[in-house]
């Protein structure tokens, strides 16, 4: 076998020629995504790393220019990627640096996050007070947690590992590490969600319903975490959503509302990190949802909030008395942090609507808005249900008439005058949603036997449209023809697939091969769920 020597580079010299500055490295920036977890790179020939003594995913402190930051080490031998008198950073570490042009840096053992020992006495099942959580928080929205770090808060946290007040602690110190919005307004709504029903876009009907009638809403959302789309996904189908807290601000001013994502403003920022984590883990435990929601919202400048929790048997809450206990957790916290809160348990059998995925779910909420008889009845209604809730909350609204007044705004047009309005102003993007563009790959699902639509998947749905590629593809998802009690006969339609490449297709389709997400029964067997409105 022939062996390969590799010679010295000029970049990596051999032991003892020492050409470059053993204190500084010139800055450089690598083009991969690690977000939110600030990354640098060294090479294994260079200096400072066999001098220091750094070791492979050890946290290294990196200064230049007035800047530092932590970051986690990734040591390579391409000198495509840094070379031996060079210091790469990811994308999100190098925009933190706030450095232009050629800059030199220094890099040094990290000290551990303060907080590191609040995390070992959490991992170790103590309860934490608030000053050790906002140590903890603080650390988080500085990036000075690696992902490994990360997860461990996630995990030691999932559950019933944090009391009320531990959560009302949580989301406190939340609340403090980002911004908060200040509308000088008396009353400031919001409408949310926790989650986990395919299609439920009624925040982007509730938004210019409440908007029209006079009430200031700043609908700052997520992007999705589990699901296909989030209400930020959706919207960016229509409109820009990474909007400057300037632009927000001047937006709700003008507009009385906005559907913008929460990511750039700043608001309840160790939320976004948290979430990355929880994201591959599929985690959503009590604690955290509880203060993910209420910090951003409170960040926000909301101070009365209806909260929607649906329950089904593939819904995140299975039961009655399991929504219970989680809307006393939110109202505890809500109480000590001043917010008033309206929670409204919901059915959560089914997807609402029928699209699943952004460009599916944006043709919804569009023919919604233009009363198109081809809309969801069932995305209208519980919009107009949760709409209602809100304008109830204005004094000069009597009680019980909250839904006639959201229903006249969405029939007289005046919703979706409001909505063109806030999308205009947010930045509008191309969009014909009588006949929106799909991902041109597709397959159908058709019932295998003759009845009626007894039961539905939630999760398998949410994970079939994930596989096809929503909500990266935003014209991938899944096309609802059937509902809950519907009756089919063998072979009758029961949903399209698109997706707008081969491998996603294939994968959507392995998936709808494991299950469909539907159940074909008698009619008896259709669940029944008891909510409140």
């Amino acid at each position: 076998m022939n062996k390969v020597t590799a010679e010295p580079s000029a970049a990596c010299p051999v032991p003892g020629s020492s050409p470059v500055d053993p204190a500084r490295l010139s800055l450089r920036r690598v083009l991969i995504d690690t977000y939110p977890e600030n990354v640098a790179y060294l090479h294994r020939d260079c200096e400072i790393y066999r001098a220091e003594g750094f070791q492979a995913l050890s946290k290294v402190e990196v200064r230049a220019n007035g800047h530092r930051i932590l970051a986690t080490l990734n040591v390579v031998d391409d000198e495509n990627i840094v070379s031996c008198g060079e210091l790469g950073l990811s994308m999100a570490a190098y925009a933190q640096m706030e450095v232009t042009g050629s800059q030199s840096v220094t890099v040094s053992q990290a000290e551990p996050p303060e907080s590191i020992g609040a995390l070992h006495r959490k991992l170790g099942g103590e309860r934490l007070g608030l000053e050790e959580l906002r140590g903890i928080v603080r650390d988080i929205a500085e990036h000075h947690y690696s992902k490994i770090e990360l997860t461990a808060f996630v995990v030691a946290t999932h559950r019933d590992d944090l009391d009320r007040e531990e959560v009302y602690f949580l989301t406190e110190a939340m609340i403090e590490a980002g911004r908060r919005l200040d509308w000088h307004e008396a009353l400031v709504v919001d409408k949310h969600c926790i989650g986990g029903i395919p299609g439920n876009r009624t925040s982007m009907l509730i938004v210019p319903i409440v908007a029209a009638h006079g009430m200031l809403c700043p609908k700052t959302s997520s992007r999705a975490i589990t699901s296909p789309a989030g209400t930020a996904d959706t919207m960016e189908v229509l409109a820009n959503v990474e909007l400057p807290v300037e632009q927000l601000q001047e937006i709700v001013r003008n507009h009385r509302g906005c559907i913008s994502w929460g990511g750039t403003a700043d608001l309840s920022p160790a939320d976004e990190v948290l979430i990355s984590v929880e994201r591959p883990l599929a985690l959503d435990a009590p604690g955290q949802m509880v203060a993910s929601i209420l910090s951003k919202k409170i960040a926000a400048g909301s101070n009365y909030l209806v909260l929607d929790i649906p329950i089904g048997p593939t819904a995140k809450v299975r039961s009655m008395a399991d929504a219970q206990r989680l809307r006393r957790l939110f109202e505890y916290v809500a109480k000590r942090m001043n917010l008033s809160l309206d929670v409204v348990i919901t059915d959560g059998r089914q997807p609402i609507g029928f699209g699943i995925g952004p460009a599916l779910e944006a043709r919804d909420v569009m023919r919604v808005l233009e009363n198109d008889p081809r809309a969801p009845v069932d995305l209208r209604q519980k919009a107009l249900r949760l709409a209602g809730r809100l304008i109830e909350c204005d004094p000069d609204v009597r009680g019980g008439d909250g839904f006639a007044i959201a229903r006249d705004i969405l029939d007289s047009g005046r919703a979706l005058a409001k909505m063109n309005d806030i999308i205009r102003a947010q930045g509008s993007k191309s969009f014909d949603h009588n006949n929106p563009e799909l991902g041109a790959l597709t397959f159908e699902v058709r019932s295998p036997e003759a009845g009626v639509v007894a039961g539905f998947d939630n999760l398998q749905l949410a994970r079939i449209a994930r596989f096809a590629g929503a909500p990266k593809v935003k014209n991938a998802g899944v096309d609802l023809l059937r509902k809950l009690g519907d009756a089919v006969e063998t072979g009758a339609l029961l949903y399209r697939v698109h997706a707008g490449f081969p491998a996603d297709l294939e994968f959507a389709r392995r998936a709808c091969s494991q299950s469909t997400g539907y159940t074909i029964g008698r009619a008896d067997e259709v669940p029944h769920v008891f909510v409140e409105f």
